[in-house]
């Protein structure tokens, strides 16, 4: 058996002192620029204004693709995945052979 590590877990004592929480580790400079950037931030999610991500291009090839799916799913149409598959090539040819003789095999 191998030896295995003593874990301990560490526990964060909060001094509340007169209805007032004591703040533990390093202060916050809120004139500083990262802070200013993540008010920005926070102010732009609440406004519902924050981009995330690479723009879309109105008249791309793939926008024109995704509409087509959507069109297709709208519709009912079926959606098919990957890459389709070529019933007389000569691998699939092979495997159509290896599972009629498992078939058999199996009887």
């Amino acid at each position: 058996m191998k030896n295995k590590k003593n874990t301990t877990t560490e526990v964060v004592v909060v001094e509340v002192i007169n209805n007032e929480v004591k703040k533990l580790g390093r202060p916050v400079n809120g004139s500083s620029k990262r802070q200013q950037r993540i008010a920005e931030l926070e102010a732009k999610r609440a406004a519902g204004v924050c981009k995330r991500g690479r723009p879309t291009v109105a008249g791309s090839k793939r926008q024109e693709t995704l509409a087509k799916r959507a069109d297709k799913v709208a519709n009912g149409g079926e959606l098919k995945r990957g890459r389709p598959v070529n019933m007389n090539s000569k691998r699939q040819v092979e495997l159509a052979a290896k599972a009629a003789k498992a078939v058999e095999t199996a009887k």
